[in-house]
């Protein structure tokens, strides 16, 4: 086996693999289709193996080839993590930090972004609204740095967790519903709204459905999206209401002719926070993520702006 195996082949097959579609990896590496099919069968040749399964088009990989995948996932991290660590050594990250964050905790993600850009000017930040369960297989794949997740037992193994907040529950509705005259809200009462929720593959929606169940109810909302802007969309300038955290309030505030008034709670608050994986060495990403999360103290934040907003709709 020979031992010339170049990063930038392995960097071309991580990006087949994220793309599954060789037209389309080429283009995330900015070179033509030509030159990244050649480098592919080069590092076959090199390796001594079939990596990718051919046809007329793309058509998966070998069970080799998902080993090599894996390990190239692996080795190109830890390149990524010794330009990171080389950058620190010289005062500065210069790199871009990959976050994903569930829908729900999208809107307190800037709390995050800018204050790990005031602490690395020279870095910058890409962040991804996902599933939870697809920020655990990204973890896993070396594909993002960290996630903004809940903190539960669907929390993916093999990581660090720390904890940011925990999520609050609001009635956003029109400002004359009678319910909104109340201290709390019954989820028994709010099922009765025109509602605009999460989808159901979503961890956000399946905590409002258990408190919808812990008062005997099975509801059917009016309108069901993949992230918080569209469930806004459809309450602004509607009769409809939604169901909120608190942690949206800072970013996105109530709609006008909207106001916010508490859920009865059942049970504990479920936990957001950061999720990065638990490895030796750390991550020099991560591990700046952390000291970022581990400092901002974001509930009291949250709980702060929260708590001025119901005491001005109190007044």
């Amino acid at each position: 086996m020979a031992n010339d195996v170049l990063l930038q082949h392995l960097d071309y097959l991580l990006a087949l693999a994220t793309e599954r579609h060789f037209g389309r990896a080429a283009a995330r590496c900015h070179v033509s289709q030509p030159t990244l099919s050649v480098a592919i069968r080069r590092l076959e040749r090199e390796l001594g193996i079939v990596i990718v399964q051919r046809g007329h088009r793309f058509e998966g990989f070998t069970e080799e080839g998902r080993r090599v995948v894996a390990w190239a996932q692996r080795i190109v991290a830890e390149r990524d993590d010794m330009l990171a660590d080389i950058d620190r050594m010289r005062g500065r990250l210069t790199v871009t930090a990959r976050l994903g964050a569930i829908p729900t905790a999208v809107p307190a993600s800037p709390f995050v972004t800018a204050e790990f850009l005031q602490r690395n000017p020279a870095a910058s930040v890409r962040i991804e609204a996902l599933s939870s369960r697809e920020i655990a297989r990204r973890l896993a794949d070396f594909e993002i740095d960290g996630g903004l997740t809940y903190l539960d037992d669907e929390a993916p193994p093999g990581t660090k967790l720390v904890e940011m907040y925990r999520e609050q529950y609001v009635l956003v509705a029109p400002a004359d519903h009678p319910l909104m005259g109340e201290s709390k809200v019954a989820w028994s009462d709010a099922a009765t709204l025109e509602l605009c929720v999460l989808t159901p593959t979503m961890r956000n929606r399946r905590i409002l459905d258990a408190n919808m169940a812990a008062e005997g109810v099975n509801f059917r909302p009016a309108v069901e999206a993949d992230s918080v802007d569209a469930l806004y969309a459809h309450v602004a300038n509607s009769q409809r209401a939604t169901i909120a955290s608190t942690a949206w309030l800072p970013q996105l505030g109530v709609p006008p002719g909207f106001v916010a008034r508490p859920m009865v709670q059942h049970g504990p608050r479920p936990a957001i926070g950061l999720v990065v994986l638990d490895r030796a060495p750390a991550s020099i990403v991560a591990a700046a993520l952390v000291e970022v999360a581990a400092d901002i103290d974001l509930g009291a934040r949250i709980d702060g702006v929260w708590a001025q907003m119901s005491g001005r709709a109190g007044r």
